[in-house]
């Protein structure tokens, strides 16, 4: 969304927010809504971050979520408090996963019913076994989201109050301390089972099962406690009517919102901050009590002065797609609507994926690279035109894992060619068409496709090594210099309020916490 305001209406403000991405604009709406005077300085054309819709294709009214893509750690709190124009829709199907089996196409189809996915795993499995299993499993997960979601939006408790919170040593160990790939391989037998649950743990993410450092369960942890349930909704409008919302909201208190306007210094003594920003036209100073980065920590110390993070980087390829149909597939007993209205995962059994980390581990490209797709044009056909509602078009979302950004250092645009054919191709392989005779065409006549790595997103969007999180998850809990909430910084009045703040990563794929 454009700027109201073409320049900063005053020098002096209680607070300056640096990046207008959605979590700073949640901060300028509540501390305008305090009655603080605040200013918001975006360095592009539009506030929004990577929370945002645009219509990547030239001449077609699709308005795609080209980041960003769903939303699962929104507060319905920050809704009602903002009074926020902003809904989200819920799929009706969690996910298909096809794969061949003695030499068949079939899937597992979860959603539908209980009755219809218990048939569905009894059918791959050949048994009751693993479904009995996937429900104990996320029995556990769907208590421990209940009880950890409403801290988000509290001081950072401590480990010992967080897991007295939890009130499940079982639940604790399997989260908390052991890899989380002990528990898949302890609760489950089936390989593609295996991994469905194992990718939850893995988006922007690039770890093993087994990894001690633990951060593929930091991962799975945020998937799985949104809005105490782990469900993960589709915003009507896409990802940029709820930071088109955010901004309505901080103007309409009274914030100040300009966007080309990069901030580039950050001085302060502790108890005032001047930060000097630049535009087309110059540079000037805005002066204020306080100043919330809504940044990386990386950009952080570049503002600063201070010393610079461990470099952080991102494992993904983000793709983005329209097509004229949807493609059949080579599973003809499911329906097509159905197999892609949840989250559709390509190459993502248990097998796979430990196989394809351990190439890019190597230093060489996945050659069965994972990836999962998402078809929000299903759910929430707003985001077409109406012309092309009624042609059938749908737009397609793909995330591929295990794509760490070194992967790419040697030619970024070579290597994305490379990744994109051999990721397609892992797609074709269960369709009984191939997905480039679906695509449409632009209004120059080329194919609707685009597709972003880990250095495009850095480039971008400044996303430190394209890391979606901004650095590693952080264990939702207080640990040594983390501060009361998991903003504070070595600056008393300059607080980091972007996704590398304790407990913001989970932000980066679409979910949204304060």
């Amino acid at each position: 969304m454009p700027a109201h305001e073409s320049s900063p209406a005053s020098r002096t403000y209680d607070a300056v927010i640096v990046g207008g991405g959605h979590n700073g604009l949640v901060a300028a709406a509540y501390l305008a809504r305090a009655g603080r005077s605040v200013l918001v300085l975006e360095r592009l054309d539009h506030t929004g971050g990577a929370a945002v819709s645009t219509r990547p294709f030239a001449g077609v009214d699709a308005r795609l979520s080209r980041y960003s893509y769903l939303v699962s750690l929104l507060p319905k709190k920050i809704v009602r408090d903002l009074g926020l124009e902003f809904r989200v829709r819920t799929r009706d199907v969690s996910s298909y996963t096809p794969v061949e089996r003695d030499g068949h196409p079939t899937g597992l189809l979860v959603g539908g019913g209980e009755r219809r996915t218990r048939e569905a795993f009894e059918r791959l499995t050949g048994g009751e076994r693993e479904y009995a299993a996937w429900q104990r499993f996320y029995a556990m997960t769907g208590e421990v989201a209940q009880r950890v979601f409403p801290t988000l939006t509290e001081p950072l408790p401590s480990r010992e109050e967080l897991r007295r919170r939890v009130d499940d040593e079982d639940a604790w160990r399997t989260l908390f301390e052991e890899p989380i790939g002990v528990a898949i391989e302890d609760r489950f037998r089936d390989d593609l089972v295996r991994g469905v649950v194992l990718t939850d743990a893995l988006i922007g993410t690039f770890a093993d099962a087994h990894d001690t450092s633990l951060k593929q369960n930091r991962c799975f942890l945020y998937h799985v406690i949104g809005g105490g349930t782990g469900a993960w909704d589709v915003p009507v409008g896409g990802m940029g009517a709820l930071t088109d919302a955010l901004a309505t909201a901080a103007r309409q208190a009274g914030a100040d919102i300009v966007t080309g306007h990069e901030a580039v210094r950050i001085d302060t003594d502790g108890r005032t901050a001047e930060v000097t920003y630049r535009t087309a036209d110059g540079e000037g100073v805005a002066t204020a009590r306080h100043v919330l980065v809504n940044a990386s920590p990386r950009e952080l110390a570049d503002l600063t002065g201070d010393t610079p993070p461990t470099p952080a980087e991102g494992a993904q390829l983000k793709v983005n797609m329209l097509l004229k149909r949807l493609p059949r597939l080579r599973d003809s007993s499911v329906d097509p609507r159905e197999a892609f209205a949840g989250t559709f995962h390509i190459a993502e059994g248990y097998d796979q994926l430990a196989a394809a980390h351990a190439q890019a581990a190597a230093g060489e490209l996945p050659a069965v690279p994972p990836s999962e797709i998402y078809c929000h044009s299903l759910t929430d056909p707003t985001i077409l035109g109406p012309d092309l509602v009624a042609q059938g078009f749908q737009t397609l979302t793909l995330f591929g894992l295990h794509t760490p950004a070194r992967l790419f250092e040697r030619d970024n645009d070579a290597v994305r060619d490379e990744l994109l054919k051999s990721t397609l191709a892992q797609l074709d392989a269960h369709l009984a068409e191939p997905i480039a005779d679906c695509l449409a065409t632009d209004a120059e006549g080329r194919p609707c496709i685009e597709a972003k790595t880990p250095l495009d997103l850095d480039r971008d969007l400044r996303l430190p090594g394209g890391n979606i999180f901004h650095r590693e998850l952080a264990w939702p809990y207080a640990q040594e210099g983390t501060g009361r909430w998991g903003v504070e910084t070595s600056h008393a009045n300059v607080l980091l309020c972007g996704a590398g703040a304790v407990r913001g990563g989970g932000a980066g794929e679409g979910g949204v916490v304060d």
